[in-house]
């Protein structure tokens, strides 16, 4: 039996629904050179860069709408071809393979959906809009926050991984954000909520 248009049209969706729920799989692959075994996911990643979007947006005086939905929707196409780690792109070419993945991916949404998260990705990518900048930095900020909550868990080799990322930090906001996260214990705000403090 054939499938309706609308029925048609709401399965695509769910399906998208669906597959970007794979991102709560995808393990990111970085970590592992450090022996992390449980390493955060791309949906983790994913959700506290969306969360450090929309604070820097806030900071910055911009769009915050934007930004989430550069922050969101920016390693989507994980779900397809996992976290591609720093050495596997030196060997394959990482970026047509997201951008094949993506435009897969969306290729059956509604347009108006698809136009939107299309433009939000050329606007990401562009790196030309206040939005867009902020947007790569949330995505770089999280990633040296990461590494220092790893590096006070004791995988002392994340150091590594906080090195050369700081200078591609270009607003304002995410510098100095950066600067109190190196220094400071990323255990302190919930040492401070515990019983042993009282």
């Amino acid at each position: 039996m054939r499938k309706k248009p609308k029925e048609k049209k709401l399965k695509n969706v769910l399906d998208f629904i669906s597959e970007a729920g794979m991102l709560k799989q995808v393990q990111r692959s970085g970590w592992s050179v450090l022996g992390i075994k449980n390493a955060e996911t791309v949906a983790d990643h994913s959700f506290r860069c969306a969360v450090i979007g929309y604070v820097l947006a806030r900071m910055e005086g911009a769009d915050p709408y934007k930004v989430l939905l550069m922050t969101l929707f920016n390693d989507i196409h994980e779900s397809r071809i996992f976290d591609l780690h720093k050495m596997a792109q030196r060997y394959i070419d990482g970026k047509t393979a997201e951008d094949r993945s993506f435009n897969e991916q969306i290729g059956s949404l509604p347009k108006a959906m698809k136009d939107e998260l299309v433009g939000a990705r050329e606007e990401y990518n562009r790196q030309k809009t206040k939005e867009g900048v902020i947007a790569r930095d949330a995505d770089v900020l999280e990633c040296l926050i990461q590494a220092r909550e790893y590096q006070c868990y004791g995988f002392r080799q994340a150091v590594k991984f906080m090195k050369k990322p700081p200078r591609f930090l270009r607003t304002k906001s995410a510098k100095e954000l950066w600067m109190l996260a190196k220094s400071v214990d990323p255990n302190e705000w919930w040492f401070k909520l515990s019983i042993f403090t009282r």
